[in-house]
C-alpha cells in the first residue's frame, strides 16, 4: 500500500505544480523564491534529461511505460520487499509517470525549479526520480553492510 500511496502523491503533486506553472506563468518567466537557492523559471523541454535529444520526448512514454512496468514486475515477484526499496520503487515510479504523462498530453515537460546557479532545471517528477535514487543507493549501502561479516583478526 506505502508504494500506491506514495506513486499517487508524488503523480499529483507533480501535475498540479506543471499546471500551476502552465498557467500562471509564460515560458522563460523566473520568479525568485528563496535567495539564490531556488527560483522558478517556466521552461518546456521536448527532449530528455539536460535538453538531450530535443523533439523525441514523446519516445521516453515508452521508457517511462515499460519501467514502471518493470517496477510493477519485480514488485510482484517479492524482489522488491521493506520500507526503503517500496519508498525507492514509489519516488522512482510516481516520478517516471508524472513526467510520461506530460509527453504523452504535451510532447514537452514542464522544468520549473532551478536549484542555485547550477542552471539545471527541475519539475517535481525529477526531483522524486533523484530522490528514489538517493533511497536505492541508501538501501545497497544498508543491505551491504547487514550483510558483511565481522572484521576478525
Amino acid at each position: 500500500m506505502l508504494f500506491y500511496v506514495i506513486s499517487v502523491l508524488v503523480i499529483m503533486a507533480d501535475q498540479v505544480s506543471k499546471g500551476l506553472v502552465r498557467s500562471h506563468m509564460l515560458v522563460g518567466e523566473t520568479l525568485p523564491f528563496w535567495n539564490d537557492y531556488l527560483t522558478f523559471t517556466h521552461y518546456e523541454n521536448s527532449g530528455a534529461a539536460f535538453s538531450s535529444f530535443q523533439g523525441y520526448g514523446r519516445y521516453f512514454v515508452i521508457i517511462a511505460v515499460g519501467f514502471v512496468a518493470a517496477i510493477l514486475y519485480y514488485r510482484r515477484k517479492g524482489e522488491i520487499k521493506g520500507r526503503l526499496m517500496e519508498t525507492a520503487a514509489a519516488f522512482l515510479a510516481g516520478g517516471a509517470i508524472g513526467n510520461a504523462i506530460d509527453r504523452f498530453l504535451f510532447h514537452k515537460v514542464t522544468d520549473f525549479l532551478v536549484f542555485g546557479k547550477s542552471g539545471g532545471i527541475l519539475n517535481l517528477a525529477d526531483v522524486a526520480i533523484n530522490l528514489g535514487m538517493l533511497l536505492l543507493v541508501a538501501h545497497w549501502i544498508v543491505s551491504h553492510f547487514r550483510q558483511r561479516k565481522p572484521y576478525q583478526l
